[in-house]
């Protein structure tokens, strides 16, 4: 798994919700910005690490080649003087030899180890953010699906409610008209009777 960079988190956008948010978009950004400080840092440290590393191997380089230096004659000697001039120089040679790489070598061993630990600690770091973050984002995805379940309920409640106020109201229309129209009729018929009444009277 390829683990996230501090620009990664940076430039993470999430989708806009249609209703409110579980967590303050501030309190989520100032989070997100602890978070690319803290993975920066332990990239920095990282890089100042490789480059100790690498000064360190150089270093070794370096000794590797002076000691192999006094081993070899630098002018050529007779053959009466060669055993009693290199009865000295020969442990001399191997001291200083056996001394200078033995240092370069547990000084390498300490960077590397050092360069290993800040390594698995960033990493365990980086995971353990990530972790967190995405813990973080589905606690924020269910928040949110949560109120949109809410908020569909309560509008669902509330057309059910208007869909029965809309057939108490129709209901209401029909039966005023049917008294109204009973009404017009009974009026009608009394005015229609009244009419005759006065005729027969004449």
């Amino acid at each position: 798994m390829t683990l996230l960079t501090a620009d990664d988190v940076l430039n993470k956008k999430f989708q806009a919700t249609k209703f409110r948010e579980g967590y303050e978009q501030d309190e989520v950004d100032e989070f997100l910005d602890e978070v690319v400080e803290a993975m920066r840092q332990l990239e920095a440290e990282n890089a100042d690490l490789k480059a100790k590393l690498e000064a360190a191997n150089r270093r070794v380089a370096q000794l590797g080649e002076g000691a192999a230096i006094p081993s070899a004659p630098a002018t050529p000697v007779s053959p009466v003087q060669a055993e009693p001039a290199m009865s000295m120089p020969a442990v001399s040679a191997g001291e200083s030899g056996g001394q200078g790489p033995a240092a370069a070598s547990g000084m390498l061993e300490l960077a590397q180890r050092l360069h290993d630990e800040h390594v698995a600690n960033g990493k365990a770091e980086g995971e353990r953010i990530v972790t967190e973050a995405r813990s973080t984002g589905e606690q924020i995805v269910r928040e949110a699906e949560d109120q949109r379940n809410r908020t569909l309920a309560q509008l669902e409640k509330e057309r059910s409610g208007l869909e029965h106020k809309i057939d108490e109201l129709r209901r209401f229309e029909s039966d005023y008209r049917t008294r109204l129209k009973s009404y017009l009729q009974n009026l009608l018929t009394n005015v229609e009777d009244g009419g005759e009444s006065s005729i027969s009277g004449l």
